[in-house]
Parts: structure tokens; sequence; C-alpha cells
């Protein structure tokens, strides 16, 4: 049993002063406040709950800051992504996550959803193991301190023109498993542990023929499922030209659409695709650091909301892991859309950042009595957030700002350093390799 104080925390209720937290077997006992700090550890700043990120390709990490010669596109972006893709064994992967991981704790993250689709060896010659690189993905959490929703990503085709749908092209083959039964089959081979759930993901309607999309559901059952939507124009018009529907139609047509699922980006969306992703209650996960990055678009995160889809953030490709620039995001871009402020409550972007429920951690993302003890003390005396109202620490708070995280009552970033050492070098350390076997 341990016990931590903080003069500020983030409650359910709103901004508490003087809050006493026990913690005992990694889940809060009491959570009290207006209390003296007496015997317990003082946390800085203004606490809130651990933060969720919903949505994450670890090995995109790689490419920060090496994808923007001549401008770029999103495909040449891609190519980039594939070249990666190539140099990764289990073994480059397992540093490569667990660095990434580190970076999104000392971020404050706690939980985080990998759409994870880098299963076999390139050719797609399956490992020993035919999971061998979700194993590492899931030893990467375990080390760094952070939680692991693995949604199996099924990715069967190369992408959808006018004529259907293509087969995978080299760089993509490990990607793939053949067919959507050998798919499932592998994914169920996957074991949830005390750090780790199991969930799936339908890659895009590009890379999923609608036929497959019910045995993806079948396979899911009660567990998240995940699916890239309406990231980009082309992809809706060729969805469109192809199946005479758009992208979010075409899953909800195969039953891919209910209060489980999570729509990624849901970008380039119609009035009846958000209605019939609110109908649903499928939560839609806006990426902004990425979306902008890619210059994919501005989602309609105000008017998905209104419809009742609840929203989650994730940081993606990994241009930026910091969910407060995240969250600051959601709200601006829908002030340069409607020459308003406040398109969102305090509360509701608080609900965007902590929403492990989409990632099957129900009992994750709320500073009360038996909840999973996740805290994170954001300093409140930084030349950012000197100042600041504690209750708006959002809006000037950014992941530098985060000294300490605690999960699940257990210690993994404290004064700023992550328990792992200089998280700086192991990205180095991963990273520069692969880059080297490119040149």
């Amino acid at each position: 049993m341990i016990a931590y104080w903080a003069a500020h925390a983030l409650l359910p209720t709103g901004l508490a002063a003087d809050v006493r937290f026990d913690i005992d077997d990694g889940r809060f006992t009491a959570v009290l406040p207006g209390q003296p700090q007496g015997d317990a550890h003082r946390l800085p700043g203004v606490v809130l709950p651990g933060l969720a990120n919903c949505h994450s390709h670890a090995f995109h990490r790689a490419l920060r800051g090496r994808t923007h010669t001549g401008g770029g596109t999103f495909w040449t972006w891609r190519d980039g992504m594939y070249d990666v893709a190539a140099q990764l064994d289990p073994d480059s992967y397992l540093r490569l996550a667990r660095a990434t991981y580190a970076e999104m704790a000392l971020a404050g993250i706690t939980s985080v959803g990998e759409f994870h689709y880098l299963h076999h060896a390139p050719g797609g010659r399956p490992y020993d193991d035919p999971n061998a690189m979700g194993e590492a993905l899931r030893q990467a959490a375990r080390d760094a301190g952070v939680r692991l929703t693995l949604l199996d990503t099924c990715y069967l085709a190369g992408g959808l023109t006018d004529d259907g749908h293509e087969p995978l092209n080299p760089e993509q083959l490990r990607f793939g498993d053949g067919d959507v039964e050998a798919w499932a089959d592998r994914m169920r081979a996957l074991r949830e542990d005390d750090n780790t759930r199991i969930g799936s993901a339908i890659h895009s309607v590009r890379a999923v023929p609608s036929e497959a999309i019910p045995t993806v559901v079948a396979a899911t059952g009660d567990r998240p499922l995940h699916a890239h939507l309406s990231e980009q124009r082309a992809e809706n018009d060729t969805c469109v030209r192809y199946y005479g529907v758009t992208p979010t139609r075409l899953l909800h047509d195969g039953g891919a659409l209910t209060a489980r699922t999570t729509a990624v980006h849901a970008t380039h969306l119609t009035q009846d695709d958000i209605a019939l992703l609110g109908e649903a209650k499928t939560t839609a996960c806006f990426c902004p650091t990425t979306e902008r990055d890619l210059a994919d678009g501005i989602g309609p995160a105000r008017r998905l909301s209104d419809a009742g889809a609840p929203l989650s953030l994730g940081s993606d490709q990994h241009a930026v892991i910091d969910l407060f620039e995240e969250v600051r995001a959601l709200e601006m871009h829908e002030r340069l859309m409607s020459h308003e402020r406040g398109r969102f409550t305090l509360t509701g972007l608080h609900q965007a950042l902590v929403a492990h429920g989409s990632l099957a951690w129900p009992d994750a993302g709320a500073l009360a009595r038996g909840m999973r003890a996740d805290l994170v003390a954001a300093a409140t005396d930084s030349a950012r957030t000197a100042g600041s109202d504690p209750a708006q620490i959002v809006y000037s708070a950014t992941a530098a700002d985060v000294h300490t995280v605690i999960r699940d009552g257990e210690m993994v970033v404290e004064g700023g350093r992550h328990v792992l050492g200089d998280v700086g070098t192991l990205l180095a350390e991963a990273i520069d390799p692969l880059w080297e076997g490119l040149a």
C-alpha cells in the first residue's frame, strides 16, 4: 500500500485541491480531496489520469524527420515506410517499439493501441512463431511500462482500383496472411495477459475486400475492432466507383460498425457516414498531428460527437508523441473551420485524452476508487505552464512538462526520466541502424 498527494488533480467531478490517493495492488482504494499531505508522497503540479494513445504504428517512429524532402506526398511517405519495414525483424522491432513506447510513457501515456500489420518476414515468409512480431510488441510495452492493446490487422490486398482489389505488392507481402481465414487462425493464437489485450483491425477498405469483412467481425467477437476509415479522398472516390457506397457504408453493411469499433481518422465523411457512426456509437479516433503532417485534411470531430460517436486520440505515425498537442489540435482545427472558440468543453477534451475503454481497458482513465492507479503529474511551473489555471492545463502543457507517471501503481517516469534511462539514446540506437541499412 502506498499513498500520494497532489495540490491539484483532475477528478471525474472536475478540478479538486489537496487530493490524497491511496493505492493497493495497482488500484485506487481511496481518492480523497481536501486532505493534508501527511505521510503521502507529494506529486508536483496538477495530476491527471493516465493518457490513452488509441492509434499507434510503432515502427513509423523511425520516419520522423526523414520524409520531407521536396515537400513529399502521402505516397512518397508510404514508400519510405515500406523501406523501413523491410529492415525490421523481431529483435530490431523489439528495440524500436520499446524505445517508442518509452517515449510515450514520458508523455504521460499509460495505454497504447498498436495497429499491428508488420506480421511476417520480408516476402511474406512466416517466422517460426507466426506471431513473433506481435510478441516483440508485447515485450516492448511491458518493458516500457505501458499497457498494450494489440490490434492484429487483417491486410489482404495491395489496393483498390476501379476494377477491384490488386494483389499485395512485394513490399506488402509481409503484411498479409494469404486469406482472411489464415489471418483469423493466426490472430486467434494470440493470448491476453495482465498487461496485454488482444483486438483486431481492418486495415482499410483498400486492403480488405468487402466479402472478408464479416469474417473479421466474427473472429473479433466482443473484443475491440479498429479500422482506418476515409483518410484520403482518393480512397472514398475509388470505393464509391467500385462498390457504389462510401467506405463507412461498406463497413456498416459488413457488420463492422458497433460500439466496440473505432474508426481511425474518419476525415472525409458524408452526413450519412456521420449518422451511421453516431448511431452505432462507434468511436472516432483523430490523429491531428499525423493528419496535418500527411496533408490528409481536418475531420468533422464536432459533428461526429454531436451525432453520438465518442472521440479518442492517437499519435499514429509519431511525427509527434504528445497527446496534449493532439487534444489541442482537436479543438484548434475546429476553431479554424468554424471561426468559433470553445467548440469542445474541457470535459470533452479530457474524455478524448483518456479513452482507455476503446482499447478494452474500461477500468483505466479516471482518478476514482477501484480504478487502475494511473497518475500523471504535469508541472505547472515550467516556461510553458507557469501562470496557467490548473483546470486548463491541457491548453498549455506539453509532453515535456510531464514530471511523474505511475501506471497500475508502479513508477514509470520520475522527475521526467524513464526507468529505462535515456530514451533519446534508446531511440537513436534503434533507429540509426535501420537507415544505415538503407544507405
